[in-house]
């Protein structure tokens, strides 16, 4: 998995229980009706989860907000209904429409919405709308998110708690700066905070202190070693692209690029997935055969970025324009590198998507959430290096908390119990829950 693609990080089971019964079979009641009775709102589909109704929605929205007349999307979305005056869940993956089921929505016996990001998935404009990429912005985003809590809370009547987890914990973020009057607390999960003041420091300190001396030195030889031996590697690398039909003419160029790229991703990939445990398994780097370092290395954190990854262009497309990335240095790997600077978010798009960095819009953002943010609670993973740029909540009935030892992915999992009780107790508060 790219640096460059925030993995969800909360995942619970599946809303859409399998052999769910047909519309007809879904016990009556008229929240069907008035979400048709929402305009631009369209019911495409309704099953029965746990005793309630989850309905599969369509909302159109304007492709632009700032000119509502330039044509409009349709954007996709779940609501899990289980009454109108219980909290809501607005839950965002920050990318494709999700079937998860929130812990929060367990947590509080919440109705659930979730939303799927705007040009991903299929909540994307058709025709030459679809191919203008400037409309991908966090700007945009929030106004969409807005737009439908103002709709669908005429309908949901108890209190909105917003969420999401990496990609989606940054999405929730915006929404809440940009609307801070939608929402009645947000829990933001592993949410990067890549802010051009920030400079990359703390991706760099994560590096030098992450585990122990032993396994970054451990991992930084695998990773030297993989280029010192490229003339060896690369061509299982083409190999492997071959047999699984990849190119790399589009974005990367060459799979020369494309082998240097995954490489220089590894050790971010490694802590992004794995455990202080898993250091135990990194193989010698002078004495690993060459199988053995390319088996482990690509088991193991690096990844092979290809023309094929198109549902990760939109995400790219925002890094490289609004969102940032983490620029890493790689002094360590002096005189092994072909291709300098293209570990970033452009080379893994194709030349029409690309774009130009402004930080404005985070760095306003971030001293928002800094000064003004009101009931905004972040949490993040110790060994996580998403987490290691994170928000800072301000004063404002809102909290940090930092789950021990924990990747992206177990956040939740890995806090100890009396913080889990604090930040429970936290966002009941928030959402009336006794």
């Amino acid at each position: 998995m790219s640096a460059f693609v925030c993995a969800g990080a909360l995942a619970g089971p599946a809303v859409l229980a399998a052999g769910a019964p047909a519309a007809a079979q879904v016990r009556a009641d008229d929240i069907g009706g008035r979400l048709e009775g929402i305009p631009g709102m369209t019911v495409t589909k309704v099953e029965e989860v746990q005793g309630h109704p989850l309905y599969s929605l369509a909302y159109r929205q304007p492709v632009d907000h700032d000119d509502p007349g330039a044509g409009t999307f349709t954007q996709r979305l779940t609501l899990w209904h289980k009454a109108t005056d219980r909290p809501t869940v607005l839950f965002t993956s920050g990318y494709a429409l999700t079937s998860d089921t929130h812990p929060l929505t367990g947590i509080l016996d919440a109705n659930q919405i979730s939303v799927e990001h705007r040009y991903f998935g299929a909540s994307r404009p058709t025709g030459a709308a679809g191919e203008d990429w400037s409309k991908l912005t966090v700007q945009q985003e929030a106004a969409d998110e807005h737009r439908l809590t103002r709709a669908l809370r005429t309908l949901e009547k108890g209190k909105w708690i917003g969420t999401g987890s990496s990609k989606g914990g940054m999405t929730v973020t915006y929404h809440e700066r940009f609307y801070p009057k939608d929402l009645d607390g947000v829990v933001a999960i592993v949410a990067p905070n890549d802010t051009p003041a920030q400079g990359d420091r703390g991706y760099r300190r994560f590096f030098e202190t992450v585990g122990t001396k032993e396994c970054r030195d451990a991992l930084n030889a695998v990773q030297r070693e993989m280029l010192v031996r490229r003339d060896a590697l690369l061509p299982r690398f083409e190999a492997q692209a071959k047999a699984e039909g990849a190119t790399f003419e589009e974005t990367l160029g060459s799979a020369d690029r494309a082998y240097e790229y995954g490489v220089l991703d590894q050790v971010w990939g490694f802590w992004q997935l794995s455990r202080a445990e898993d250091c135990a398994r990194v193989p010698d780097a002078k004495k690993a055969s060459d199988d053995e370092l390319y088996s482990w290395s690509m088991e193991n954190g690096m990844y092979m970025e290809r023309d094929e990854n198109v549902e990760s262009r939109p995400y790219n497309r925002q890094a490289a324009t609004q969102l940032g990335w983490a620029d890493l240095t790689f002094d360590r790997l002096d005189g092994l590198l072909r291709y300098p600077g293209v570990r970033r978010p452009n080379s893994l798009l194709p030349a029409a998507m690309r774009g130009s960095y402004d930080g404005r819009t985070v760095a306003d953002v971030d001293r928002w959430v800094r000064t003004k943010g009101e009931r905004m609670l972040f949490l993040y993973g110790e060994n996580d290096p998403w987490s290691a740029e994170r928000f800072t909540p301000s004063r404002h009935d809102s909290h940090l908390f930092v789950a021990p030892g924990a990747n992206h992915a177990t956040p939740v999992d890995d806090l100890p119990p009396e913080q889990l009780g604090q930040m429970v107790a936290i966002v009941k508060r928030w959402a009336d829950v006794t």
